[in-house]
């Protein structure tokens, strides 16, 4: 690994020009096209009859409608990297407007494509599943023909994708671009400094208290000023959702989420069960690190302070070296596939102003390839949020063979092999650690991702819960969502803390995307998972590694249940597995208090 490494990623691979690349308007009028001349054919679809003529006109639909998806998925990759390099990159937003008409094509099209599955008899639909070549896709044919039956007829759904093009994604849109207007100017060191929302961000884990609060202050009162827009957009939002889950005649606003997840409520909640048993010894490590910061009691701005003044800072190479060599002590495959990412300039880490707040994995499916966006501080965090990426873009790697439809894994197995990765990062770190101070500053951060997971995920979970119930009455005004959100956050850090967020509901953008309704207990349910995993692979050693990606192989073809119970043999419905997990963020708090004491 050389000394210094690029840390701007290569977009120009994909389509050189950036917003104003002509490759990308050639890739979109493509695309438009493909979708018309899609729309059409299924509109001439031959009567269901069980005949080769028939399957075969099938699965030649099926393989187009694939390609489709594939580009869809490129475009959208694209934009998606254009806007979070440069939030002030307008004819990137103008391309977002374009490429979400695409999408919204793309969902009238499946529709139309689930009205024919859900017309075919059951034995001309299992006619068309004994084809081997359709064979890879037939849990994904059957689950969309499962979901046809519990939605509105074609038409009505047809409608409700066109109207939320402006109307539900509309106003997510929207919320990129206040998050995109926004400053805090903080005084550092004498000078004043103006923050993006992303590096303001980065400061919360600053070892100065002073600097934190005031910080604090400052990101309250930003939020402050943009909440009247906020608390519109996510009143518009959810009040779509609720009025197309009425027509469908759904009862519970979990049911999309957890039939996106491919999971049962009973797993949900044997999860939940299992995380509140955690509860009081996550707030005793408050507790403790409140003392061990001089503080009387915890604030929200002091959750992932350092309990050392003395950090120390890594290069990006250095990062990088070390994520390579303890990917490799599990899977040289993972290895091998980070060592790739950094030759070939597949991340964007540089610490500059302009770019959107947060990190992300996106895949490029035409290519094979991912890109990985972040904002690189040299900090332990960074290297954490480095692996947790690459963890995102290794899964993706895996299944980058399969039929596209099979590679559409759900966001709670998604963090899965994320949080798998980081865990190995974390382990290592420890592991290496010099000194006494230095491994307690990496426990620290450690039981700083169990509390994430297990407190943080849980507050926003129960406020979005709440948020539901409250806009089937009517809109919910701001002082309403301060409430809320702070009584969550109480309850879900079992009142260990002393000032908490309440504007949290504003600054969070997972909140207001549109593509995936409660973007929250998956991540916990990632969390848990993997670290069932992670207990897996250290009792099994090398040959895990085989089973883990068969594992990762199956994410997007089975209910999480059954993937559990075929590779790991467990039970999701029930506690025990969950509290397996559990106990692993149990023992680091043990291990803190000791060395604390």
């Amino acid at each position: 690994m050389p000394n210094e490494l690029r840390q701007t990623w290569d977009l120009e691979s994909i389509f050189s020009g950036g917003s104003a690349s002509a490759a990308l308007t050639g890739h979109l009028d493509e695309l438009e096209t493909g979708l018309a001349e899609i729309r059409s054919r299924l509109a001439t679809a031959p009567a269901p009859g069980a005949t080769a003529e028939w399957r075969d006109w099938w699965y030649a639909i099926l393989e187009r409608v694939q390609n489709l998806v594939e580009m869809t998925g490129q475009g959208n990759a694209f934009v998606g990297c254009l806007m979070s390099q440069d939030v002030k990159d307008r004819e990137a937003r103008v391309l977002v407007g374009r490429t979400t008409e695409l999408s919204a094509a793309l969902q009238a099209v499946a529709s139309v494509a689930d009205e024919h599955l859900l017309r075919m008899g059951d034995a001309e639909f299992d006619y068309l599943l004994s084809d081997e070549r359709i064979v890879p896709i037939a849990f994904n044919l059957r689950e969309r023909r499962e979901l046809a039956k519990r939605k509105m007829d074609t038409e009505r759904e047809l409608l409700a994708t066109d109207l939320s093009v402006d109307g539900y994604h509309g106003w997510a849109t929207l919320y990129d671009t206040i998050v995109g207007r926004m400053s805090i100017k903080l005084e550092v060191n004498g000078e004043e400094e103006e923050l993006s929302v992303g590096q303001a961000a980065n400061k919360f884990y600053e070892p100065d208290r002073e600097m934190r609060r005031r910080l604090f202050d400052k990101w309250e009162d930003a939020w402050s000023k943009e909440a009247e827009l906020c608390a519109g957009t996510l009143n518009h939002i959810a009040g779509f959702r609720l009025n197309l889950y009425k027509h469908r005649g759904w009862n519970s606003v979990l049911e999309e989420p957890l039939a996106i997840n491919r999971m049962s409520q009973a797993t949900l909640d044997a999860m939940w069960e299992a995380v509140s048993t955690a509860k009081p010894a996550l707030a005793g490590f408050v507790q403790r690190k409140a003392k061990l910061l001089g503080a009387g009691t915890m604030d929200w701005y002091d959750l992932y302070a350092p309990i050392s003044s003395v950090s120390r800072k890594v290069s990006f190479a250095e990062a990088a070296a070390f994520v390579i060599e303890n990917f490799g002590r599990f899977s040289p495959q993972m290895a091998e596939f980070a060592r790739h990412a950094f030759d070939h300039a597949w991340i964007e880490a540089e610490n500059r102003a302009g770019k959107a707040p947060g990190a992300f994995c996106t895949g490029f499916p035409l290519h094979k390839e991912s890109r990985i966006f972040m904002t690189f501080s040299g900090d332990a965090n960074s290297v954490r949020t480095l692996a947790h990426e690459l963890g995102h873009g290794y899964h993706s790697h895996v299944m980058r063979n399969l039929p596209p439809l099979a590679q559409e894994y759900a966001m709670n197995v998604a963090e899965t092999a994320s949080t798998f990765a980081e865990m190995l990062i974390n382990a290592a770190a420890v592991t290496n650690a010099q000194s006494k101070e230095e491994k307690l500053s990496l426990l620290d951060a450690k039981i700083g991702d169990s509390i994430a997971y297990l407190m943080n995920i849980h507050g926003r979970f129960i406020f979005e819960n709440r948020l539901y119930a409250a806009r089937q009455k009517g809109m919910v005004s701001i002082e309403r969502l301060n409430e809320m959100m702070e009584t969550a956050q109480k309850e879900a850090y079992a009142g260990a803390l002393g000032v908490y967020d309440p504007y949290f509901w504003a600054s969070k953008g997972h909140f207001y995307f549109t593509d995936v309704p409660f973007y929250n207990f998956p991540y916990t349910f990632g969390y848990l998972f993997s670290a069932g995993i992670y207990a897996r692979a250290k009792a099994e050693g090398p040959k895990f590694e085989q089973r883990y990606n068969d594992l990762l192989c199956d994410t997007g073809r089975m209910m999480v249940e059954d993937l559990a119970a075929r590779h790991l043999g467990v039970d999701l419905t029930k506690p025990e597995f969950w509290l397996t997990g559990v106990q692993m963020a149990l023992d680091d708090v043990a291990e803190f208090i000791r060395l604390t004491d």
